[in-house]
């Protein structure tokens, strides 16, 4: 059985003929892929160990949980790697060098799980401030060797920790309150998107508090809506709506149900001088298109960007469904010429459904067009080459006849 010359860490052994996947640089092994024998099943869940094919030679040091599905992920092939402080600021430095090649103000989403190596973690930088997502039970055994290493690589004022998420539950994982574990934040902290400020608290919110991942698809809307009438659905924080505001639409209506994010938005809107043409409204998204199809009123340009409709594989028929009405009730509203905007962040909605549905939602409205973008997250949001699933943003921006 494999063991490194220096390594401080168990073996764990795949099946017979389970080797060739990972070999070949899939990040994730699944449970059904290991050997789950007593030794295996006594290491606490979260444990780093040894992967190895079942004639014990090494593949790579992984993450292991053997109640999870994904039961091992990939940090490193490379003998004898410690998945220490050092490693992680190796890591860092990588992520940092090509996003400081296209970002020019430090706010965007410094570490994406896989896509930079460092599975189960996702880290936002705004500014000085970082917040860090633990996201596996193996990013929680890791996480002091994380912060470690952003303390050294970037010297943060501050470092917030989130453990809130459905993702948590997959892995056996409690979800908490958010947990200040450098530093302080700022009482006046903000994001910088377009030239834009828009007020953010890390301690409440959803995920780390911003959506970096739909930033570029902001910049393809704020400029098609110049000069005309937008509608933003889910606008959470206003990140649509007070852009295109800012950059010229006459009027943009922000509608969410939460309260919180409302007053967010609102703050928003003042601070960069768009209040007068923004408006914000609470209110469920399917009753207010309902209402304002009654209406007659329509809207140069449509924003529709819901939160996930598919939280499991057993609701995707549901939650297709759900995107097709969406897609037929947003299209009724839009204007001859107008623009529609439709994504789904929805890990398990396939990218090709997604579309298909769309299209029927349009059909259904009786309205024709063209897509003229089609697309995901942001750079910040890199993908691992073996892993495409993990591509989770899909949107279509479309203009309608």
């Amino acid at each position: 059985m494999y063991q490194g010359a220096m390594s401080p860490y168990p073996t764990v052994l795949l099946q017979p003929g389970r080797d060739r996947r990972l070999r070949a640089g899939h990040p994730w092994a699944f449970a059904s892929d290991l050997k789950l024998d007593a030794a295996a099943k006594a290491l606490a869940p979260g444990s780093v160990v040894n992967l190895a094919d079942a004639q014990g030679r090494f593949i790579g040091t992984v993450t292991f949980n053997y109640h999870s599905l994904i039961a091992a992920r990939l940090f490193t092939q490379h003998p004898d790697a410690a998945l220490d402080a050092d490693f992680f600021a190796g890591r860092l430095r990588a992520a940092l060098a090509w996003r400081e090649k296209l970002y020019a103000e430090p706010h965007y989403r410094l570490i994406h799980a896989e896509g930079d190596g460092l599975p189960g973690f996702v880290v936002d930088r705004f500014g000085a401030v970082l917040v860090v997502q633990a996201n596996t039970a193996g990013a929680e055994t890791l996480l002091p060797a994380l912060l470690a290493a952003l303390r050294r690589e970037l010297d943060p004022a501050a470092i917030v920790v989130r453990r809130d998420g459905d993702v948590r539950k997959l892995e056996g994982l409690e979800t908490g309150e958010a947990e200040l574990a450098h530093g302080k934040v700022p009482a006046d902290l903000a994001v910088r998107e377009a030239g834009l400020s828009f007020p953010l608290d890390p301690m409440a919110g959803q995920k780390t508090g911003w959506y970096f991942d739909l930033e570029p698809a902001r910049g393809h809307m704020a400029e098609l809506a110049v000069g005309g009438a937008m509608l933003d659905l889910y606008c959470h924080t206003g990140a649509f709506g007070v852009r295109a505001a800012a950059r010229g639409a006459t009027n943009v209506l922000c509608i969410d149900r939460s309260e919180p994010a409302l007053a967010i938005a609102r703050v928003a809107a003042e601070r960069n001088g768009v209040a007068t043409r923004c408006t914000f409204r609470r209110g469920e998204v399917f009753a207010e298109l309902e209402r304002i199809a009654s209406e007659k009123s329509r809207f140069d340009t449509v924003i529709a960007d819901p939160p996930s409709f598919v939280k499991s594989k057993k609701e995707l028929a549901a939650g297709a469904r759900g995107y097709r009405k969406l897609a037929r009730m947003a299209a009724a509203i839009t204007a001859p010429r107008g623009f529609l905007f439709i994504a789904s962040c929805s890990h398990n909605m396939p990218d090709a459904l997604f579309g298909e549905e769309v299209a029927a939602g349009l059909a259904a409205a009786n309205r024709s067009g063209r897509i003229l973008f089609s697309g995901g997250a942001g750079p910040d949001h890199p993908v691992a080459p073996q892993l495409p699933e993990s591509a989770y943003i899909k949107y279509r921006i479309l203009q309608l006849d």
